[in-house]
């Protein structure tokens, strides 16, 4: 962008300092849970997906400068923007306002969600509650088909659930182990409700 300075510093320090913030709200607000869970916790709310989607909620996508190739290509909701942006922020916020600040914005946007995440533990490896759940209604394992993109040093991942011959669920993001985290996830609650019916 024609000489702008890039966001990249700002993203490091917010991923830092969300790290931060999650993992004390996380020890101070969930005194029942073991190390292990506390881990897992702060993993399903930081991370690509559940960033972008923070992102969507306070429409950050409408505030982000992009070329004009990346705006017409849809740039402003790709998760992957998204999620860069929202560390961006998190670390502006923390260089403008201090600590108190940064504490204070990750508190209101990330609560609700850890709460929320904080119930369904159990169910946070996607991967395996899936695998169960093939097992069972197909006597078949989910196979994951795999692709990427963008160079080395920033690539994106995608992935697809292929239970029984059909795809059932698919996922992106900035590891393999997240992209088919997020296709087992949408994959488990596909054949969940079917299961249901």
């Amino acid at each position: 962008m024609g000489g702008l300075p890039s966001n990249e510093r700002l993203e490091f320090l917010g991923d830092a300092v969300l790290g931060w913030v999650v993992a004390d709200l996380a020890y101070r607000l969930f005194g029942d849970l073991t190390e292990g869970r506390l881990t897992d916790l702060r993993k399903s709310v930081v991370n690509a997906s559940a960033l972008a989607e923070v992102a969507q909620e306070i429409q950050l996508g409408d505030c982000i400068l992009l070329g004009k190739g990346e705006a017409a290509a849809g740039g402003r909701s790709k998760p992957s923007i998204l999620c860069d942006a929202l560390e961006a922020v998190l670390g502006a916020v923390y260089i403008d306002g201090g600590a108190p600040a940064a504490f204070a914005l990750i508190e209101r946007l990330f609560t609700e969600r850890m709460s929320v995440a904080a119930l369904r533990l159990d169910r946070l490896d996607y991967k395996t509650v899936l695998q169960e759940l093939t097992a069972r209604l197909h006597d078949t394992a989910p196979v994951y088909v795999l692709s990427d993109t963008g160079p080395d040093h920033d690539k994106r991942f995608s992935a697809t659930v292929i239970v029984a011959g059909q795809s059932v669920g698919a996922g992106e993001g900035r590891s393999k182990k997240t992209a088919e985290q997020a296709a087992a996830e949408q994959a488990w609650l596909v054949l969940s409700s079917r299961a249901a019916e």
